[in-house]
């Protein structure tokens, strides 16, 4: 038995809709082929794709991070605006390919339009110019008679953009990054960028580059431009054939947010900043087997239950995590898979839907008191698996929980890592009680004889029901690797 003890009276934070977002960049059948099919009989009349536009809803996205990733380090903005039989094609060189420039700020920012979701900006810290970066940022923002903003304008867009999100470069300290430099270069040339781009609009939001959290290259930048940003990135990609390094590696996003979290509280004490950095975590996934320039990654149920945790993770740590943007959304290491004659979900999909659909204002404590993972379970004696064996002690169950502003409902998210035992939950409110049945909804994975739409896509069961509350709590059984929402009504 595990109980699960919530308190909604004790809030962590308040929860940001843009810790639901996404992220697409040019590269695969991400953009061309995926989210924009230019001639499909399954796309509207500007080439966007309504099967996957109707999915990518349902996920309910509160931002979308584009051009890149490392794409964006040698993106230049003006092949991609006007005529598009006019558009320049351009040698790629993050993924060695060639770009068409048929997707641009434009299409972009339609795209953003149409799915409700925050356009967020990525710019060209690498062969780009801090020119470059104020054109673009006047081309979308500026509502005065300037050269960009009157360029819009013709191109079909009288008012603003209102673009408040802007990357200061993806991953400037990787060699793999056209134009990678160190964290001192780094921190004086993006401090140069922010003071700049400010001046021309003061109402953005800017995201400075970081890496993991816990490493030098954080600590030179959150010390450098804090004062400067809104925001402090990080990157975190895991996964394993190992099915419990697999579940468990998202623990090391945990270790990234109170790395950084901790780095930033340092400047801001050192620096006396009333307003400090708050962290998005705007790259994240499951991503390891495919490593060609493609990145078809094909999920399993085990990957579905390390995108539930990461998202646990980001709502246990709501009053930090204000943006995190799952990498990416079509085709590339991603949830959402084309064809030229349909669009269907990977497992990775159903938990950022439920998450997205049941999320509620606040983040409310959550304490889980229950079985713990040993070094020496299941059958590895003595170790753990490469990068996890630091992180725990590990529950069996992972927990979060958000509240509505005025305490009247509870949405909670468990995932069961138990690869054999279903697990009893014994789940209450600190102070208050559950009122009236709960909704409960739980995935578990589809079966290997099962149908598929695409012979390669796994596929995931849904099961719906109720549970009544005994003496105000909730009792559940959960199946072996499982991921359950519980949704209800709250009274004291």
């Amino acid at each position: 038995m595990t109980r699960i003890a919530i308190d909604p009276s004790r809030r962590i934070g308040r929860l940001d809709r843009k810790v639901f977002g996404g992220f697409v960049e040019h590269l695969g059948r991400c953009i061309y082929g995926g989210l924009y099919d230019e001639g499909s009989p399954l796309s509207d009349d500007r080439g966007f794709r309504k099967d996957v536009l109707g999915l990518l809803r349902e996920l309910r996205p509160g931002v979308l991070r584009w051009p890149g990733g490392n794409f964006a380090s040698n993106y230049h903005w003006t092949d991609g605006i006007g005529e598009k039989d006019e558009r320049p094609v351009r040698a790629e060189l993050a993924w060695g390919g060639t770009e068409s420039n048929r997707f641009g700020t434009d299409e972009y920012l339609a795209y953003c339009a149409e799915l409700g979701a925050e356009p967020y900006i990525c710019l060209n810290m690498g062969t780009g110019t801090l020119a470059e970066a104020l054109d673009w940022l006047d081309y979308c923002n500026g509502a005065r008679d300037t050269y960009w903003a009157d360029r819009r304008r013709r191109n079909g867009r009288p008012e603003s953009y209102r673009v408040t999100y802007w990357g200061l470069g993806n991953e400037m300290y990787g060699d793999w990054q056209v134009g990678a430099m160190s964290a001192e270069e780094y921190v004086r040339e993006a401090s140069r960028w922010a003071r700049a781009l400010r001046m021309l609009d003061p109402n953005i939001q800017l995201v400075s580059c970081g890496k993991t959290g816990w490493n030098e290259w954080d600590r030179i930048v959150v010390e450098g431009m804090a004062r400067l940003v809104d925001y402090h990135s990080l990157h975190i990609y895991t996964g394993s054939e190992d099915y419990w390094t697999n579940v468990l590696q998202p623990h090391q996003a945990e270790r990234g947010i109170r790395s950084a979290r901790a780095l930033i509280k340092r400047a801001a004490y050192r620096h006396k900043i009333p307003d400090p950095p708050r962290i998005a975590y705007d790259e994240w996934n499951v991503w390891y087997r495919k490593m060609t320039v493609d990145l078809a990654e094909r999920y399993d149920f085990t990957d579905a239950l390390a995108v539930g945790t990461y998202l646990n993770i980001f709502i246990r740590n709501a009053g930090s995590v204000k943006m995190a943007n799952l990498a990416q959304m079509v085709n590339a290491i991603a949830p959402i898979v084309t064809t030229e004659e349909t669009a269907v979900v990977q497992p990775i999909y159903y938990p950022v839907l439920l998450h997205a659909q049941a999320a509620l204002d606040e983040a409310a404590d959550v304490h889980v008191y229950g079985p713990c993972l040993e070094p020496a379970w299941p059958d590895s004696p003595g170790r753990w698996p490469y990068l996890v064996k630091d992180l725990g002690p590990f529950t069996v169950l992972d927990a979060a929980a958000t509240v509505s502003a005025n305490n009247g409902r509870v949405a909670v998210t468990l995932v069961n890592r138990d690869p054999d035992r279903p697990q009893t939950a014994e789940v209450l409110l600190r102070d208050h009680a559950f009122a009236g049945s709960a909704s409960i909804r739980t995935l578990t994975a589809g079966g290997e004889d099962e149908s598929r739409a695409l012979p390669d896509v796994a596929t995931v069961h849904l099961e719906q029901g109720t549970e009544n509350p005994k003496d105000g709590i909730v009792v559940l059984t959960l199946p072996p690797q499982s991921f359950t929402l519980i949704e209800a009504a709250i009274s004291r």
